[in-house]
């Protein structure tokens, strides 16, 4: 990214932790639907939504991601993404607002701790006011292995 580009990132918010995907990668948000569970599916897959006469999977990223104390929202979203393996939906808590970053309000992941965290799902940390945005490199995020909880930021 060069020092004056700018880029827009949906922020949304899993416990009490704010994360970003690129405005790019969001289809649509969708309220809650009525979720099929998949027998047998790992414990992050929530299961199936049937979006407009066609199936899409449903991961909760708080389970995905190993953050404790996610999922648990009384008015969860569904933010439908266009990922490597097609549209996904993604379970959050809450959806925010749109965020735009310049180039020198995004530190690398690299400046938390490589123990406590699986760096490769972070793009970077953006500065947003008085806040921190973990942004998500989002088909690397859904293709690490489930983490256990508590082991995110």
């Amino acid at each position: 990214m060069s020092a004056t580009a700018t880029q827009k990132y949906m922020t949304f918010r899993l416990a009490h932790e704010t994360y970003g995907l690129p405005i790019l990668k969001v289809r649509e948000l969708i309220g809650a639907l009525e979720v099929t569970r998949v027998p047998g599916a790992p414990a992050f897959v929530r299961g199936v939504v049937n979006l407009r006469g066609r199936v899409i999977p449903v991961t909760d990223l708080s389970l995905k991601l190993g953050i404790e104390g996610g999922g648990k929202s009384e008015q969860p979203v569904i933010i439908v993404v266009h990922s490597e393996k097609g549209p996904m939906g993604l379970w959050v808590d809450e959806v925010l607002e749109v965020v735009t970053f310049e180039a020198s309000q995004i530190e690398p992941p690299t400046c938390i701790s490589a123990a406590a965290f699986d760096l490769s799902v972070l793009s970077g940390i953006g500065k947003a006011e008085a806040r921190l945005v973990f942004l998500l490199e989002l088909d690397r995020a859904l293709a690490a292995a489930a983490l256990p909880q508590g082991s995110a930021p």
